[in-house]
């Protein structure tokens, strides 16, 4: 599928978005108890450029060769419980996902740490190269089919339903409209103020329509994929999966497709997502992001609110070209 419309490209690229320490920038303490537990010293660390937060994550080689790639935090910060969350998720997920498992989890020196299988990948570049995108696609669709019957083990880590979600966190043009909340200044220039009735209507709408059984990523972004040498798609970071329908985190991943000038409906249409979902999916994702994009200057990067105003944008975007706005 080709370009159908201009590109729109971010101000940071998604695989340097990251601001996080080094390996020298740990505690020796923590050094030390991360190189017994990969059984030699570390000689090469590289830490993750994409994502939005400040806690350690580097890909680590040791003096025996040995790779992997390991996140640390502090136990008072709150990444901590995430890299925790995310290791008991991506330990009870089907073989079928095709994701990195954790090896092992320690604390030490008042830190969780979480080491899981090194993949040797890169963060997939904007625009989109249609053939990555397909595989990232592809990824997604296997591990929605295994998903669909969530196991026990995952039930049992805690899931939020989607409907729960979209009605306690995405709900903020409806906000805006009742004069609970002003409109975001990042919105202000955007088709956002002529049709803030309809994008209310839509999210309001939303719940029901998203309303499934199975497991979702719940953050399938561009920078939670990594293509392999071997052109296949993993899928990372599931640290905030919900119980919803699949069609939703493809709607979220394909906003970069359609800022890439791809056919983001073309891609869609394989998951029969209902209409009036999509749009409402793009609406309320649209009032999220923006909405946080209005925000003070962010703890996690110093590019997460550039990031959240280019999402919500082409969110925006993408509904005005379905809708005719």
């Amino acid at each position: 599928m080709g370009r159908v419309r201009p590109i729109s490209l971010p101000d940071v690229a998604y695989g340097t978005t990251a601001v996080r320490p080094d390996w020298q920038d740990l505690p020796k303490r923590l050094q030390r108890a991360i190189s017994t537990r990969l059984g030699a010293p570390v000689t090469f660390a590289r830490s993750a450029g994409g994502g939005f937060t400040r806690a350690f994550a580097a890909v680590l080689r040791t003096e025996s060769g040995l790779g992997a790639f390991v996140k640390a935090a502090a136990l008072k910060d709150p990444t901590s419980e995430w890299y925790a969350r995310e290791a008991a998720i991506t330990a009870a997920l089907p073989e079928a996902v095709d994701a990195a498992r954790p090896l092992w989890t320690m604390v030490d020196a008042g830190h969780f740490v979480l080491c899981l299988e090194l993949v040797d990948g890169h963060v997939p570049a904007l625009p989109w190269d249609p053939a990555e995108l397909t595989a990232a696609l592809a990824a997604w669709s296997t591990a929605a089919d295994a998903l669909a019957r969530p196991s026990g083990d995952l039930l049992a880590v805690g899931i939020p339903t989607l409907p729960e979600i979209l009605r306690s966190e995405m709900s903020w043009w409806s906000e805006v409209a009742a004069g609970r909340e002003p409109m975001p200044r990042t919105a202000q220039r955007t088709v956002a103020p002529a049709h803030l009735a309809d994008l209310a209507g839509l999210e309001r709408a939303l719940p029901p329509l998203a309303a499934d059984s199975s497991l979702l990523h719940g953050d399938l972004r561009i920078d939670n994929v990594l293509i392999g040498r071997d052109g296949r798609a993993r899928l990372c970071d599931w640290t905030w999966p919900c119980l919803g329908a699949p069609w939703f985190d493809t709607v979220t991943l394909l906003v970069s497709a359609f800022a890439s000038g791809l056919d983001a409906d073309a891609y869609l249409e394989p998951w029969d997502a209902p209409a009036e979902g999509v749009d409402g999916a793009l609406a309320a994702l649209a009032g999220y992001w923006l909405v946080r994009a209005d925000g003070g200057p962010s703890s996690a990067s110093p590019h997460s609110r550039q990031h959240q105003r280019f999402s919500g944008e082409q969110a925006l975007a993408w509904l005005a070209s379905r809708r005719g706005w």
